[in-house]
């Protein structure tokens, strides 16, 4: 990566840190004392408008935690997501509805804020972290593919007696989908058949 690649890069994640950091505190603000005005107060008011928020760091977290790792992203992340952007943003609505239809817009403007910079952030984290396609000696086999190595893992008994696994058991084991398994598979015979040429050696 070029030193104007980086410089790009990080300044482009702090301004979006930077917006994050301001809007997650407004939107708190506006759900705290919503909140607060519906009969919550102490400990309880303070925190329960962190449970969104934290909802939805929480759940972009295990989805880039999905996509470093080549796995399916799980439905439930996908759900709570949706849940907390849901929740923050009706907050944000509910707090400035008193003000009109302006007022609703501009309260819900930090959580639209606040959810855009958490998957920007996300963005550049993921392109910082998955790695990028190389050509190698086998090329066409799934060797530039993340998985390919932890697929050799997964299946090592089975391509050690020469058997290279189902479309559907790659598709179940590793949770991707069907071109993905099929390419994973075309690798993992080629493995299997360079294991069984080394052994007639």
């Amino acid at each position: 990566m070029s030193a104007a690649d980086r410089v790009i890069r990080w300044s482009t994640a702090l301004a979006v840190v930077g917006v994050a950091v301001v809007a997650a505190v407004v939107s708190y603000e506006h759900a705290s004392a919503l909140v607060r005005a519906h009969g919550e107060s102490g400990w309880t008011g303070r925190l329960i408008p962190l449970t969104m928020d934290g909802l939805i760091y929480a759940s972009s977290m295990v989805m880039l935690d999905s996509a470093r790792r080549g796995v399916g992203v799980p439905v439930l992340a996908r759900w709570l997501l949706g849940l907390g952007i849901v929740a923050t943003l009706a907050a944000n609505v509910a707090h400035g509805l008193g003000h009109g239809v302006i007022g609703a817009a501009v309260g819900a403007w930090p959580a639209v804020a606040l959810v855009g910079s958490y998957e920007l952030l996300m963005m550049i984290i993921r392109s910082e972290q998955m790695p990028a396609a190389t050509p190698s000696a086998h090329d066409g086999d799934d060797t530039a593919d993340p998985l390919g190595e932890r697929a050799a893992v997964v299946f090592a008994d089975d391509l050690a007696v020469d058997r290279v696994p189902s479309i559907r058991a790659i598709r179940d084991a590793l949770h991707v989908g069907q071109p993905r398994a099929q390419r994973l598979r075309g690798y993992l015979a080629a493995i299997a058949k360079s294991q069984g040429e080394n052994l007639a050696a």
